[in-house]
């Protein structure tokens, strides 16, 4: 409940009201642009910090190794309900996969700061985990399609500059990276901008993604029971074995449940970017309607809260 409270949580939830509502509230897309590449500077240099303070551990490549397994495997998984329950066919089935084996930054940034705010932060390696997690589904989500109607995998120069030039894991490893350099001594300069103002600015930002996510979901029009069904079904499963993972391995609580956000969330940054170039034919609607209009809401309302309480229980 105090999560579900808290002011970032709310300003979402007051966006997705005021889109259902249909209000003329909007954030310009330059602002919107602004925030998310501050938040993920932010982010990637507390994390490069914390971790520059503690140094390289056994937990870090622990958490990269569940990390890049769990971004393997969730999309095999994920295409086979699809085809079988959801009944889409190959190439919109192996998209929408990509898109849940990969990660949501924001996700990711929402939960990281309720996490902060409840007193159990995760560790700073986790923004080196999420980096990691953001290209291999898309590799996976690929050959499954390539597989299935019978063409090779031949991942081309754009693709690749797509997935591994991404802005958003170049802002967060270059950020992160800036942070091991610089440490707490070279951080204290510019803590003000980025530490004093952080959460105020996510509210900001949340207050957008709201208005986003409801007004993608009032204007989708390929989405059935059937999907809607699994685009909750996913981050509830993917999202307990994550958080299982990481209370087997001996993380701590905060640690532990960021695992299963990365798990439990669905990107729609990244990945529909990659899958516009190798699978033109699928179906952006589904895959943006699935991951940022249902999946994405569950995360921030309910799943958060759900993975912390299972990683209270089992750590």
């Amino acid at each position: 409940m105090e999560t579900l409270l808290s002011p970032v949580i709310l300003f979402f939830v007051l966006g997705a009201l005021a889109a259902f509502a249909k209000s003329d509230l909007s954030i310009p897309e330059p602002l919107s642009k602004a925030l998310s590449l501050y938040l993920m500077c932010a982010i990637g240099l507390k994390g490069g910090i914390l971790v520059s303070d503690n140094g390289m551990t056994v937990d870090l490549f622990l958490a990269a190794i569940a990390g890049l397994v769990l971004s393997c495997l969730i999309p095999i998984g994920a295409f086979a309900l699809l085809r079988s329950f959801g009944k889409l066919e190959t190439t919109n089935a192996a998209a929408v996969a990509a898109h849940y084996g990969s990660v949501s930054v924001v996700t990711f940034v929402a939960g990281n700061q309720l996490l902060t705010d409840a007193g159990t932060p995760p560790a700073g390696y986790m923004i080196a985990v999420l980096a990691l997690m953001e290209t291999p589904a898309i590799i996976v989500g690929i050959f499954l399609a390539r597989r299935n109607t019978g063409q090779a995998f031949q991942p081309g120069q754009d693709l690749l500059r797509e997935t591994l030039l991404n802005g958003s894991v170049v802002l967060l490893l270059g950020s992160f990276i800036i942070g091991l350099i610089i440490g707490k001594d070279g951080f204290a300069p510019v803590s003000p901008v980025f530490e004093t103002g952080f959460t105020g600015l996510l509210c900001l930002f949340l207050l957008d993604m709201g208005l986003v996510a409801a007004r993608r979901l009032r204007h989708a029009r390929n989405l059935t029971l059937r999907l809607v069904t699994l685009a909750i079904v996913f981050p509830i499963v993917n999202g307990t074995i994550g958080t299982t993972i990481g209370a087997m391995l001996g993380f701590d609580i905060g640690t532990a449940t960021t695992l299963g956000i990365l798990a439990a969330s669905a990107s729609y940054i990244a990945v529909p970017a990659a899958m516009r170039l190798a699978l033109p034919k699928a179906d952006a609607g589904l895959y943006l309607a699935m991951s940022l209009a249902v999946t994405f809401p569950f995360n921030i309302i309910v799943g958060i809260p759900f993975y912390t309480m299972l990683a209270k229980l089992m750590v």
